[in-house]
């Protein structure tokens, strides 16, 4: 608990990302979790798990995002991106956080570019809001509702919730009662015990009865774990139900438990990729150590090397 802590806390350390990002062993390490550092790059790895009955949702890295320029930026490699999964013809869709739209800068702007995106998606694509710290959680749910439920009436987006928070057992059935696709994760952030639950056991419990929630009355959720417990519970409550198959999809990390995504997909689940890409990618790196010490074992090996 104590690495994970301190990992967390070294996702914000300019000084040690200047190092790493200049250190071509952890740089090679980090392509294990992340696919490239652009489109182009990125395109061999989706069309990799397509062709293993994996789909995928692809995320451009960055966040809190303070430059208008920036989030331009962004808002164009998103629109280019759904243009190349259709050329490509490749089994994707993508995830975003409001931070890299201008959230940070403004609602309004962020708003904007989120009905942009979404318009430009139409129909053939669906975009996921990630959930970034519990400081974001009620805008990001507000500005979600706020998409769902105005003039557009999208429904071509889905969003995020985190067992990890308190909260999130009240988020999940104002989502069901919604109709809103949701993704259920853990949460990778370090938060405060005050709106988190600082034991994994109690993380775990709210994370299975949440699944539950989703599985019974959610609309083709995603159930975002790599911790055999939490499958082996899904696939109980599945089976328990008569849940087919079809109506939920589990979701991994690029990189992670590839043995365990390929042997679900051969035994008749449905399996979904988290893809991500681009330069930001130091912060998600240490996230994703934090979450697992092999993870960490595998970038420390490459580290040293040559």
């Amino acid at each position: 608990m104590l690495a994970r802590s301190v990992l967390l806390q070294l996702a914000n350390s300019k000084q040690l990302e200047s190092f790493v990002r200049r250190n071509r062993w952890s740089a090679r390490a980090a392509r294990r979790f992340v696919a490239g550092e652009t489109i182009e790059e990125a395109m061999p790895a989706v069309a990799s798990l397509n062709a293993q009955g994996i789909t995928v949702s692809l995320d451009l890295l960055g966040e809190s995002v303070r430059n208008e320029e920036q989030v331009a930026a962004t808002l164009d490699t998103y629109l280019r991106l759904f243009q190349t999964i259709h050329e490509q013809d490749l089994n994707a869709n993508v995830s975003i956080k409001l931070t890299a739209l201008g959230l940070d800068i403004n609602e309004d702007l962020c708003y904007r570019n989120m009905v942009r995106l979404l318009t430009a998606a139409g129909e053939a694509q669906f975009v996921r809001i990630d959930m970034e710290s519990s400081e974001y959680t009620q805008r990001t749910l507000d500005l979600f509702e706020r998409l769902w439920e105005g003039p557009e009436n999208f429904r071509n987006v889905g969003v995020v919730i985190q067992s990890y928070l308190r909260r999130s057992a009240d988020d999940i059935e104002r989502l069901i009662a919604m109709r809103a696709r949701v993704r259920l994760c853990k949460g990778a952030y370090k938060e405060p015990d005050t709106v988190a639950f600082p034991d994994k056991a109690d993380v775990d419990a709210s994370f299975v009865r949440l699944m539950k929630r989703l599985l019974s009355d959610g609309n083709y959720p995603g159930i975002a774990t790599h911790d055999e417990k939490m499958i082996d519970a899904t696939i109980a409550h599945a089976r328990a139900e008569n849940i087919p198959s079809d109506r939920f999809e589990f979701q991994m990390l690029y990189g992670i438990r590839r043995d365990l995504q390929v042997k679900l997909v051969k035994d008749g689940w449905r399996m979904r990729v988290y893809t991500p890409f681009g330069t930001y990618w130091y912060p998600y790196l240490m996230r994703r150590l934090a979450e697992r010490p092999a993870n960490l074992m595998f970038v420390l090996k490459n580290m040293l090397k040559g």
